[in-house]
């Protein structure tokens, strides 16, 4: 049946916007106006030279009506009479009365208004504009009837209204200035043309509100819009812009128009059941209070509730029973101004004056709950109300305290003050208008009799002043106004006061972006009292050391915080942290929150492990001097001159050498230990198997000239044993020489062995020329063992060639397993492998060849004979 109603009342509208489109413009014999029934009966006017139109919702919602499609419609019956938006209508009275004493504005003009109660509906709002349009037309200077009487409105108040309304006055060019309507979508001049507001829109309230969200540091929050252009429009464009700044939004609730309790209780568990505490919040009073009075009676705390300008300053939602659930409301309302001799002209209303204000009476009796017995009808489109007592009409509405003259929070009303004075500034410019310097035609102003709608339009589009109270006033290309609030919250100076609507901050669209938001965080009082700021997130915030991980189906804002990797670090505690790495020398500590300079590794003398390994060192070195000592003391016994002391000697010194040279392995690699290392470690071990190869070929020589006519022994006597040593030293140390020149050895950091420490170590330079020295070394050890391993069965008491064979067995084994350790050894391990090899293969040489040696020398020195040594083996 609404449905029926509704289509009913748009079909009549549609024959009467065609009438009135196709009405001949005529004057009757007597000179006068044709004159034309009036759509609505509940019409406060007074005439003047300029009339103005004023749509307002008086009434709050509307009454269902049976239609019989036999006869007209009864009357439109409304119920909720609204004593803000009363007081709205009555402002209006109040400023065209104040211009009209003006001597400045619009002198010698009268203006003169009709206002309409539009009861908040669609189709009560499309009534009264057909019925604007439809009003007597003016009769000009030469008596014919020309233009409407009604050149503009002021109105409405709903978003959705307005935009019926304007669709309508499209056609005629009729400009509409709204003072409450904010819906983004008005903005489209393509589709309202002759729409402007002295609103801001939308669009810089939900940017606004998007800014406030994100500077709190909530990222989760719910959003709540009423069933019309203003609530849907309102929360997405809010949607939109806190997702673009990372806020998640939990749930998007509807309210309707007309809700069921049901519905209401479903609306409130929602609220109730979410993890959002914030709850941001886009309907006018009359919507969202059902809403509230159910969230009251369900006693639902915990929420911190962000309402948009509608109703962040209402007295209706404000009230002392539902601040335990809406304490600490925040929100930004649009500005406010103490208008003087406002609330004495309020106060002045009589219900008994004239002319005759049908809504006056409906005022009188919800005021003083009293029933009025007049001549007058009632005349308001609202059932009249019974009360048991009966009015006097002589009581003082300043005795009272109430909404309607309730003038501490004048925001609405100062819009109303913007949009009249602006409308009066343009017909003043209209009406005494300038003609252009250097004009080649004659340019006359506007007839006030014969006023055309689109010129005032015209003018509207360039007014622009500065109020009494420091604003100034001028619409864009898009017939808006600067996007200017102040930021309230709802904070009480006592515990049964009344709320006060504190200004703790603001916002300007004008500014820089980052400027655009002022506000005083330490003035706000949050919800519960507290001054602390709530939190409203889907997961906490990572600590420091983490990262966050979002959760597989959920929005971005609900996630898991899991530790940062190893060598990346977050400092940060905020909503978005990430890991970074930590520059190459640097490594992340334990908590992941800092990078701290990388562990620096190599073989240090002071380590347990290098304080084995130079101990070892050391005492190979002092083994061998100690040999060399006994040898020395000993140097003219058979067992030390045989095979030629010097080679021994010699070999002695090597193998000193050899266990020093292990030494240079220690320590920091350097620019000059690099080198040192690999160096004397190629010479000493080159210079001791020199010494060997020597020896086994004086042991192999010497069983040769044993045998009849073989001379062969003159040739490996003590000056050629020499040479034979020097040779094959000389080519290790060209091979050397060439290495240091070319591409020798130095230090570098090895990052890439492990990531959470530096390795220093010597890099070989030349890879070639290191396996030259090597494989000289190694063709030195295996010609020795060759040679050794033939003369091992040589009859000799003392062979000391198969001594050699040991010691050379012992050595190839060493470095031969000494290549898959060096490879798999990692760090310095590597550095402590190849030491090991070092003193392992030199222990080898130096208790193989002079062990047996010193044994008989120091425990056997009966066996230290010539004779003993040069029988055969196993007698005398």
């Amino acid at each position: 049946m609404p449905l029926i109603i509704i289509e009913m009342d748009l079909l009549s509208g549609t024959f009467l916007l065609l009438f009135a489109l196709f009405a001949p413009v005529s004057s009757v014999p007597d000179g006068s106006c044709e004159q034309w029934t009036d759509l609505e009966s509940s019409v406060v006017h007074k005439d003047g030279d300029v009339v103005l139109g004023g749509m307002f919702p008086i009434h709050s919602k509307g009454v269902e009506q049976e239609l019989s499609f036999k006869s007209l419609p009864d009357r439109r019956t409304c119920r909720g009479f609204n004593m803000r938006v009363f007081r709205w209508s009555q402002a209006m009275v109040f400023f065209i009365e104040e211009i009209n004493r003006s001597n400045v504005l619009l002198p010698n003009v009268t203006l003169g208004y009709r206002l309409y109660d539009t009861c908040g509906l669609e189709v009560h709002s499309m009534r009264t504009a057909l019925s604007v349009v439809s009003q007597p037309l003016k009769s000009d200077s030469a008596g014919a009837c020309t233009s409407p009487s009604i050149p503009l409105i002021v109105g409405d108040s709903g978003s959705t209204l307005s935009m019926a309304i304007s669709r309508v006055l499209n056609l005629f060019n009729v400009p509409l200035v709204s003072y409450f309507a904010s819906c983004a979508c008005l903005s489209d001049k393509n589709r309202f043309p002759y729409f402007f507001r002295t609103i801001p829109s939308d669009v810089n309230q939900a940017r606004a509100l998007a800014r406030l969200v994100k500077h709190f540091g909530w990222t989760w929050v719910g959003t709540m819009g009423a069933d019309d252009a203003y609530g849907r429009t309102g929360i997405d464009m809010f949607t939109a812009e806190v997702v673009r700044l990372g806020v998640c939004v939990e749930y998007r609730v509807i309210i309707p128009k007309l809700p069921s309790q049901q519905r209401v209780r479903d609306i409130v568990r929602t609220i109730r059941a979410s993890t959002a505490r914030v709850v941001v919040a886009f309907a006018i009073e009359e919507d969202i209070e059902p809403v509230v009075r159910e969230f009251v009676r369900q006693n639902v705390t915990g929420k911190q509730w962000v309402a948009s300008e509608a109703w962040v300053t209402s007295t209706l939602i404000s009230t002392r029973e539902n601040l335990a659930s809406l304490s600490g409301t925040i929100g930004f309302a649009i500005r406010r101004a103490q208008i003087p001799r406002l609330r004495d002209f309020l106060n002045s209303l009589n219900v008994l004056a004239e002319p005759y204000n049908p809504f006056v009476r409906e005022f009188w009796e919800t005021q003083f709950q009293c029933s009025l017995n007049t001549t007058h009808p009632h005349g308001s489109m609202a059932e009249p109300v019974r009360y048991n007592k009966t009015c006097t009409g002589w009581e003082r509405v300043d005795d009272t305290d109430s909404i309607y003259n309730d003038v501490s929070q004048l925001r609405v009303t100062y819009n109303v003050h913007k949009a009249i004075y602006a409308v009066a500034h343009s017909l003043h410019n209209l009406l005494y208008c300038e003609q252009r310097q250097g004009s080649s035609t004659s340019e006359t102003c506007a007839d006030v009799h014969n006023l055309q709608p689109w010129q005032v339009a015209q003018y509207l589009r360039k007014v622009n002043y500065t109020t009494q109270f420091g604003d100034v006033v001028h619409f864009d290309k898009n017939g808006d106004p600067v996007g200017s609030y102040d930021l309230v919250n709802w904070q009480r100076s006592s515990s049964d006061g009344p709320v006060d609507y504190v200004t703790v901050g603001r916002f300007d669209s004008i500014l820089p972006q980052d400027e655009q938001l002022a506000l005083s965080s330490e003035g706000i009082v949050w919800h519960g009292g507290t001054r602390e700021v709530p939190g409203s997130v889907c997961s906490e915030s990572c600590p420091r050391g983490y990262r966050k991980v979002t959760r597989a189906g959920q929005p971005v804002c609900c996630y898991d915080c899991v530790p940062c990797a190893d060598g990346t670090i977050s400092n940060t505690t905020g909503q978005d942290p990430e890991c970074t790495p930590c520059p190459e020398d640097f490594w992340s500590n334990e908590e992941h929150d800092t990078c701290i300079p990388k562990q620096i590794e190599f073989l240090s003398y002071t380590e347990a492990f290098g304080m084995g390994l130079a101990a070892a060192a050391i005492l190979g070195a002092t083994v061998t001097l100690a040999v060399a000592a006994i040898f020395l003391r000993h140097r003219n016994t058979p067992i030390v001159r045989a095979n030629n002391s010097e080679l021994s000697f010699l070999l002695l010194l090597s193998l000193c050498l050899c266990f020093l040279c292990a030494l240079t392995f220690l320590g920091q690699p350097s620019r000059w230990a690099c080198p040192l290392r690999r160096t004397s470690f190629g010479l000493s071990f080159a210079l001791c198997l020199s010494c060997l190869l020597s020896k086994t070929l004086v042991v192999l020589m010497a069983f040769r000239a044993t045998l009849p006519g073989n001379n062969a022994a003159r040739w490996f006597r003590p000056p050629q044993q020499r040479l034979g040593v020097f040779i094959c030293s000389v080519l290790q140390v060209m091979v050397c020489a060439a290495w240091l020149v070319k591409a020798p050895p130095y230090p570098v950091k090895n990052n890439w062995l492990y990531r959470d420490r530096i390795i220093l170590e010597c890099h070989l330079g030349s890879a070639a020329l290191f396996c030259c020295v090597l494989g000289y070394i190694g063709c030195l050890a295996a010609f020795c063992f060759l040679l050794a391993f033939l003369a091992r069965k040589l009859p000799d008491n003392f062979n000391e060639a198969k001594f050699i064979t040991f010691s050379m067995l012992i050595f190839c084994a060493v470095w031969i397993t000494y290549i898959p350790a060096y490879v798999s050894s990692p760090g310095k391990f590597t550095v402590a492998v190849e030491i090991f090899a070092i003193l392992a293969s030199s222990f080898g040489v130096l208790l193989c060849i002079f062990f047996p040696k010193c044994y008989i020398i120091i425990f056997l020195p009966e066996n230290n004979t010539k004779r003993y040594l040069m029988s055969q083996k196993g007698g005398r």
